[in-house]
């Protein structure tokens, strides 16, 4: 219980004799809660080009969240890289770990989420209570060409650092690693 007063999951009222007194109401609303699990579906694609396959994301996790019995308080999407940390979905999604609001966040793949330093928020949000459910395995082959992407992107912000992002250094360097991996496609 120490923990839940700490963790701001439970409201107590302390006597004069330092002893915790909790609310009827705040037991009530426990219960109830505990009924329901609250879940956000997170869905992301890269571009928007893939407009479909964000659709397909959230239509798959709607019905895996009703499979389940869960109640989807929010669907959050962005149309951006995994690798941008800025995206308006995802910051969402962080308002509503912080804030206790949900119990599971609903992603198709790890990398929807994040592309790296994914155990870092799953334990972020371990930490606030939630958990993240994954509804499938492993990214799908055809996802390489957005690995190819994030990995360009990469490039061309380190070459940016370095050169300056005006460079005729930098965009050289952009062009060399797109041309190679084009040809390591082919």
């Amino acid at each position: 219980m120490l923990r839940w007063v700490r963790e701001g999951k439970i409201r107590v009222v302390t006597t004069e004799g330092g002893k915790y007194r909790i609310p009827y109401s705040e037991i009530k609303k426990y219960l109830e809660r505990r009924e329901e699990i609250r879940a956000v579906i997170y869905a992301r694609v890269s571009s928007a080009d893939q407009k479909e396959d964000l659709e397909r994301q959230i239509n798959y996790l709607t019905n895996y969240a009703m499979a389940k019995g869960y109640k989807v308080v929010e669907v959050l999407k962005d149309i951006a890289s995994g690798l941008n940390t800025q995206r308006k979905g995802l910051l969402r999604l962080f308002k509503l770990v912080e804030g206790r609001s949900i119990d599971v966040v609903l992603i198709t793949y790890k990398d929807r989420l994040t592309r790296f330093g994914f155990e870092y928020l799953e334990e972020f949000f371990s930490t606030m209570g939630v958990k993240i459910e994954i509804v499938f395995g492993e990214e799908p082959k055809d996802a390489t060409q957005e690995l190819v992407e994030d990995l360009i992107s990469i490039i061309a912000s380190f070459a940016g650092k370095i050169y300056g992002m005006r460079s005729h250094k930098k965009t050289v360097l952009v062009q060399g690693v797109k041309k190679l991996m084009g040809e390591l496609d082919g």
